[in-house]
């Protein structure tokens, strides 16, 4: 039985911008397969997109040029259109000169030319977020799943000032309802913020002041 998301594990599991990035440059880009996941994982959270959707891209479904953009058949084999930025282009633009030029083959390929799976996708969103923990620690123990890409992307267009009916179109959800999970999570996050800082007619709590192995640590990181 599927479990049922609540609102505090949408706020435990979207990262902060800092984590997204480190997710993102985690994967060694000087192999081919260290570039396919980087322009995966970095394609999930500036579009949003399902883990099915992302897997069952293919070539001919971008459009590259002074408006690009990628199409997709989402739920209830629903077509959505949804535009790309500048640095993702640059990063498909190079990807797609290392695959074969051919409309129907698969964007994300394994190495037999096959599309990846589901659970290829979470095995390598799994590896790479503990690779990101190294360099963003804030990430150790965040339960970072493929869906945490969607989440992202959501938050990011949530702070960023876009109502929840225009997310909810991008995202290609049934109903509004269920982009409301996000203003709620968001809420969280804000009143978690604001529990560490004290009032105004509170004293601060006592200074925090690292201990000498963590200096030594972060002077040779």
């Amino acid at each position: 039985m599927k479990s049922r998301e609540t609102h505090q594990d949408h706020a435990r599991v979207v990262p902060h911008r800092p984590e997204a990035e480190a997710l993102i440059a985690a994967p060694d880009t000087r192999t081919w397969l260290g570039r396919r996941d980087r322009l995966l994982l970095h394609l999930g959270i500036q579009t949003g997109l399902r883990v099915s959707e992302l897997i069952n891209l293919r070539v001919g479904d971008l459009q590259l040029g002074p408006h690009s953009q990628l199409e997709c058949v989402g739920k209830g084999r629903k077509q959505r259109v949804i535009p790309l930025q500048k640095n993702t282009v640059r990063l498909l633009t190079a990807w797609l000169a290392e695959l074969p030029p051919a409309r129907e083959g698969p964007l994300f390929p394994t190495n037999s030319g096959t599309p990846l799976t589901r659970a290829a996708v979470g095995k390598l969103v799994t590896r790479h977020a503990a690779t990101a923990a190294e360099r963003c620690p804030s990430l150790t123990g965040k339960n970072v799943t493929p869906h945490t890409l969607r989440h992202t992307c959501a938050m990011s267009l949530l702070h960023a000032g876009i109502d929840t009916a225009s997310i909810a179109l991008w995202l290609g959800h049934a109903s509004i309802q269920t982009t409301q999970i996000y203003l709620h999570a968001d809420l969280e996050l804000k009143q978690r913020t604001l529990e560490r800082v004290p009032a105004l007619d509170e004293r601060p709590p006592a200074r925090y002041k690292a201990s000498d192995a963590l200096i030594a640590f972060l002077k040779n990181r």
